[in-house]
């Protein structure tokens, strides 16, 4: 029985290897491509234990860190749908929710509860941790076009009213980390990455 529960730990860790075949729409820093979702994945946990002292409430690091760590893994079967995308914005959860009824049994069952009921706190978006990985999950793409010359922002010709909008619970989970991405943002519609308006397309 041990070995069967090892096996399907096994088969869940070789699952998870396709986040790094998932690409989002934000560039890397240096703009040279686009990252993919382990890549987004590792630099979460990394910025959790790094800005955790920004966090507007104490929080569980090691749980936020696991919470940043596995909330994109619905992607593997509903893709990455960008932040700017109203119409696969529409059906989003959906996807996602037939995504994780899929994915999470791949593990033994109790792995698979605790992880199911960490990406539903993850979305619920209600618990200090939950806030603190959201704050840092809207930062993180933030500070990447910020280095890169606003190149996903310019791509897509995303306006400031969308990236406010995006960003409007930023500061519940750090109002410091939200300052800090309001300077950015100002940089960037000073710099024309950002659109203050929509132009209509001929």
């Amino acid at each position: 029985m041990e070995q069967t529960r090892l096996q399907k730990q096994m088969d869940f860790i070789v699952e998870m290897d396709k986040t790094k075949q998932i690409f989002r729409q934000t560039f890397l820093a240096d703009g040279s491509r686009k990252e993919n979702d382990a890549e987004h994945a590792w630099h979460l946990v990394l910025m959790a234990y790094l800005l955790r002292e920004y966090a507007e409430q104490e929080v569980d690091i090691t749980k936020t860190m696991l919470m940043v760590l596995i909330h994109d893994l619905v992607e593997i079967d509903a893709g990455d749908t960008y932040a700017y995308d109203e119409k696969g914005n529409l059906d989003k959860r959906e996807r996602e929710e037939k995504a994780a009824d899929r994915i999470f049994p791949i593990l033994p069952t109790d792995q698979a509860e605790e992880l199911r009921n960490l990406w539903e706190e993850f979305e619920a978006n209600q618990t200090k941790e939950a806030k603190f990985a959201h704050t840092l999950d809207n930062l993180q793409p933030l500070l990447l076009n910020h280095a890169s010359n606003g190149k996903s922002w310019r791509e897509h010709q995303v306006t400031l009213d969308k990236v406010l909008e995006r960003n409007q619970h930023t500061k519940e989970g750090s109002n410091v980390l939200w300052e800090y991405a309001k300077q950015c943002i100002e940089k960037n519609v000073e710099a024309g990455n950002i659109r203050l308006v929509n132009i209509p397309k001929e």
